[in-house]
Formats: structure tokens, C-alpha cells, sequence
């Protein structure tokens, strides 16, 4: 199983949890896991297509899967991912 970090304005999604664990051999697969169990976050996450919301950064390790090979990248059982929704606002 691979760690997901949640940031807190997703938590809601997934009962408060900080951190939770889904499984796949690549980050779309982890990711399709997680909104499989977590149904909300289905649309915050991902396109009509299946692809990342543009807005919506993935690191492995602290890679950016933008530049390895986004939902393609594989994952390892003890990889940690990270799910950061870009914010907006402010002056």
C-alpha cells in the first residue's frame, strides 16, 4: 500500500484523515483506488477523462509527477503521495 497525504481542504473527503493508504503499481492507479474508496474526491481530482485537474499537483517522494510520468509513474509499496489542490486568493 502506498501513503497518500490528504491537505486539509480535502479531509472532509475522507473523514478527517490526514493520511490514508491506497494501493496500485502506479500513481493513476493509487489515485483511482483512492477515489474508488473516497467517491467525493473523484471530481476535485480528476477530468471527465480520467486525467489530473490541472490544478491539482501530485509529488512521489517529493518528485513532481508532472515531470516523471504522471498517472503513469510507478509506485512502489512503501512510496509516499502527496495531493496538493493549488489554492487561490488573497490580495
Amino acid at each position: 500500500m502506498t501513503s497518500v497525504r490528504i491537505p486539509p481542504v480535502l479531509r472532509t473527503q475522507v473523514d478527517g484523515q490526514k493520511e490514508v493508504e491506497a494501493s496500485g503499481s502506479t500513481v493513476g492507479e493509487v489515485v483511482t483506488d483512492l477515489v474508488t474508496r473516497y467517491p467525493e474526491m473523484g471530481e476535485q481530482l480528476l477530468t471527465p477523462d480520467g486525467g489530473l485537474h490541472r490544478f491539482v499537483n501530485v509529488y512521489l517522494n517529493g518528485q513532481d509527477v508532472r515531470y516523471l510520468q504522471l498517472l503513469d509513474t510507478p509506485v512502489a509499496e512503501r512510496d509516499a503521495l502527496i495531493i496538493l489542490p493549488a489554492m487561490a486568493g488573497g490580495r
